[in-house]
């Protein structure tokens, strides 16, 4: 046993990471090794994500910084970012995960607890182009993960992510001594948030609902920062989410704010997910203001002050924001769901704005370009306090199309995949117009059907649209049959 003294030497050593661990590490009593049983599956499109313990736990989480230092060096980067999100795994794990890097010999940037846009503020802050954000985003409390950048200061996504996981079962690891350097950047983060906006104008009235995620530790400042009454509900950090699921893309999460915004008669109500990236908006007459349409209210707004007039949008956005586009004299840009994907196409096409309907949002027209909830919900209201129209008022004349929200089908990460196939060969046979850059998107005169496997679970997702409520109770009804049959044809349910 350790003499007293003799511990709190080394418990210092531990807390300096200038020692060498090789094969192992001790944190808090907690021996940590490098494991190769780790489940392929959680390996998924834009960024690693499963289930906690059974599929993440700390010796995960210290294998993959283990694999990304090495990694980063033979990339020739020295220094990477990391932080994380809220969820009660997350410290844990990103204490792992930390000492992981330090042993290949990485200077590690640590931020600590922070929104998933504070991370990607922080790596455009300190100029370093690789991090790590823990999170598992709008996810449920069980499940945590982790969104990594080798270089560019964009999230790895399909093939990267795949082939990251072969390089960690090759166990070719680099042994070093690095450091931690912990920063500070919530306060750099708030001035560059409220420097790009005008607030100023009409006084409104907001209720905010951090979902008890992570913007809870953001939004008490913010607040003492804007001219208008500022309402917040839900607004204590607990990573267990105790009052509802934390996904603002789903109307049925945003019920406590629906009430909230007619009982105090606001003008708005914004909500964010777990790691602060999207953003949920409840109208003044309690209407949910789905993503693609928000995404009209702003391109209305920037058409006219911006050179280039192309957006992009996902493909299960309505039909709507397309017609919208056109209209205005735009080119609409449909691309592949999932931030990881449509962030970088908005970059590298150097549009001023894109988003997906589940919440992301890019603003390149004044902003940094990367996906903040808080800042798209300031947008709107920097909006609302240079007109006298209300949200609802602000889409008027918007083509009006019938529509499902994104439903999952329950399948397996396997199973998923066969589903897909069998519904594109269906939809070929039947000579259908088809777009099949994720997954398959249907388009008929009147309506269109979305079959896609999902990048973040063990799901398949649709999405219908149509004229009329009968024409889309046809085009759903017809796409459902055929998933669930194929699921069931392999094994599903």
């Amino acid at each position: 046993m350790l003499s007293k003294d003799l511990g709190f030497v080394f418990q210092n050593r531990l807390r300096n990471f200038d020692f060498p661990c090789y094969n192992k590490a001790m944190r808090g009593g907690i021996c940590m090794k490098i494991t190769t049983e780790i489940n392929p599956h959680i390996f998924r499109g834009y960024d690693i994500r499963g289930v906690v313990p059974r599929d993440i736990d700390e010796n995960v989480a210290y294998t993959i910084g283990k694999a990304l230092g090495s990694k980063l060096q033979r990339l020739q980067k020295t220094k990477c970012v990391i932080g994380h999100d809220n969820r009660i795994s997350s410290p844990k794990l990103h204490q792992a995960l930390r000492q992981g890097l330090v042993e290949t010999g990485m200077e590690v940037y640590d931020i600590g607890l922070c929104t998933t846009p504070m991370y990607y503020f922080a790596c455009l802050y300190f100029k370093i182009d690789s991090g790590v954000m823990v999170t598992a985003s709008h996810n449920p409390k069980e499940e945590n993960g982790f969104k990594i950048a080798f270089s560019n200061y964009q999230n790895a996504k399909g093939k990267e992510i795949t082939d990251f996981y072969q390089e960690i079962l090759a166990l070719n690891f680099i042994e070093g001594t690095g450091k931690v350097e912990e920063k500070e950047i919530k306060q750099e983060y708030l001035n560059a948030l409220l420097k790009d906006l005008n607030l100023e104008g009409r006084k409104r009235k907001v209720v905010f609902d951090p979902g008890n995620g992570t913007t809870a530790i953001l939004l008490k400042d913010i607040i003492k920062h804007l001219p208008f009454e500022s309402i917040l509900i839900n607004g204590e950090s607990d990573g267990n989410f105790p009052n509802h699921h934390p996904d603002p893309s789903i109307e049925a999460n945003l019920l406590q704010l629906k009430k909230a915004v007619l009982e105090t008669k606001a003008d708005v109500g914004l909500a964010f997910d777990g790691d602060g990236d999207r953003v949920g908006i409840i109208a003044n007459d309690g209407s949910f203001i789905a993503t693609d349409y928000y995404m009209i209210i702003i391109i209305r707004d920037i058409i006219n002050k911006v050179k280039k007039k192309e957006f992009l949008y996902d493909v299960k956005c309505s039909k709507a924001l397309e017609d919208e586009i056109v209209r205005l004299g735009g080119i609409p840009y449909c691309y592949r769901t999932g931030s990881s994907y449509t962030k970088a196409k908005v970059q590298e096409l150097d549009l001023p704005f894109g988003g997906e309907l589940s919440g992301h949002l890019y603003f390149r027209d004044r902003f940094y370009g990367f996906d903040s909830g808080i800042y798209a919900g300031l947008r709107l209201l920097e909006i609302l306090c240079h007109t006298d129209k209300s949200v609802i008022e602000l889409l008027a004349g918007v083509p009006h199309y019938e529509s499902t929200p994104e439903i999952k089908y329950p399948s397996t990460d396997d199973r998923k995949v066969e589903v897909v196939k069998k519904i594109i060969a269906y939809c070929k046979q039947k000579e259908y117009n088809i777009n099949d850059i994720d997954g398959v998107r249907v388009t008929f005169d009147d309506g269109w059907a979305l079959v896609r496997m999902s990048n973040t679970g063990p799901n398949i997702t649709a999405r219908f649209e149509a004229k009329t409520k009968d024409r889309l109770e046809q085009i759903k009804n017809e796409f459902e049959t055929l998933i669930k049959e194929y699921n069931k044809e392999e094994g599903g349910i």
